[in-house]
C-alpha cells in the first residue's frame, strides 16, 4: 500500500488544508496514516496550549538537556535509514541516484526503489515527529516551570515582624465610632489602620508625641484609604514619643499641631 506522504499528513494535522477523495479513503482504510495524524494533532495542540504565554522564566537546565538528547537522537535516525539504500549496477540512471547523507566521499551510485522510499519516508517521518515532540517537551517544561514560579495562588508573604503597636481610640470631641490601630515594624515603618474619621476641609496628619514633655514630630500624612505605610525616623525613641496621634489639619502652611486630633493611643512593647 502506498502511503500518504508525510509533508501531506502534516498539512492535514495542522487544520491547512482538507482531504480531497482520494485521501479520504486511504485514510479510512490505513490505520498507520490515521495513526500518525492523530499523533502530530496532539502534539500541534501542545504547541497552541502554550501560545500567549509571555514574559516567562527559563525553564530548568535538565529540559534543555533532555531535549538536546532528544534532538540528538532523532537525527541519527535519518543517517541510519540511508544507510539501508540498495545497490544498483553502474549502467543505472544516475539523474535519479542519491548519495548517502554524511557519505558524500563514497564513490558508488545507488538508487531508491518505491518501498524503500516508502520506509525512508517513515524514517524522516518519526525523526520529525520526535523533534516536535521535543518542542512540545520544552513548552510543557516551561509551563511546569511558570506553576512552580508563578503559582495561582501569590507566593505567602512573610508576616511582618511588630516591636510596638497601640489601639488607637477617638480623641476629643471626635465621634467614638472613629477607631484604628498602629503598629511598628522591625524594618523601621508605622503601619496605621483607621476606620469611621470624620471627614475634615484638610487632610489627617500622624504625630509621635513625648507624653512627658509634650515635644511631637510628624511621621506623615494619610491619604484617602484606611491604611497607610509611613517611614520613621532612624533610631527613633519610642519609649519616649509613645503616643501616636491622628490630627487634623487645614491647608494653611502651618506645619505645626493644629491641636485637634483625632485619635490617639500609646505604643507599648
Amino acid at each position: 500500500m502506498q502511503h500518504l506522504d508525510h509533508d501531506r499528513l502534516v498539512f492535514l494535522a495542522l487544520g491547512e488544508s482538507e482531504a480531497d477523495n482520494g485521501e479520504s479513503t486511504h485514510l479510512g482504510t490505513c490505520a498507520l496514516c490515521r495513526a500518525e495524524v492523530a499523533s502530530l494533532q496532539q502534539v500541534a495542540g501542545l504547541g497552541t496550549e502554550t501560545q500567549g504565554l509571555a514574559d516567562l522564566p527559563d525553564p530548568p537546565e535538565h529540559v534543555w538537556q533532555g531535549i538536546e538528547a532528544q534532538v540528538r537522537a532523532a537525527e541519527a535516525g535519518p543517517l541510519l535509514t540511508e544507510t539501508r539504500r540498495r545497490r544498483v549496477p553502474e549502467q543505472a540512471d544516475t539523474t535519479t541516484a542519491e548519495q548517502t547523507f554524511g557519505a558524500a566521499a563514497e564513490s558508488t551510485v545507488t538508487r531508491l526503489d518505491p518501498a524503500r522510499r516508502s520506509r525512508r519516508g517513515r524514517g524522516w517521518s518519526g525523526w520529525v515527529a520526535t523533534a516536535v515532540t521535543a518542542a512540545a517537551a520544552a513548552a510543557v517544561g516551561v509551563v511546569g516551570t511558570v506553576s512552580v514560579l508563578r503559582p495561582d495562588d501569590p507566593t505567602p508573604t512573610p508576616t511582618p515582624v511588630v516591636v510596638a503597636s497601640a489601639p488607637l481610640a477617638a480623641y476629643g470631641a471626635t465621634p467614638p465610632t472613629a477607631k484604628g490601630d498602629a503598629r511598628v515594624l522591625k524594618d523601621g515603618q508605622l503601619h496605621l489602620h483607621v476606620a469611621n474619621l470624620p471627614s475634615v476641609a484638610g487632610y489627617y496628619e500622624v504625630w509621635l508625641i513625648n507624653p512627658t514633655t509634650m515635644e511631637m514630630f510628624s511621621v506623615g500624612t494619610l491619604g484617602g484609604g484606611s491604611d497607610a505605610l509611613l517611614p520613621l525616623p532612624p533610631n527613633v525613641d519610642l519609649k519616649s514619643y509613645s503616643v501616636v496621634d491622628v490630627s487634623a489639619e487645614q491647608y494653611d502652611n502651618n506645619t505645626r499641631h493644629s491641636g485637634d486630633s483625632l485619635l490617639r493611643g500609646s505604643l507599648t512593647g
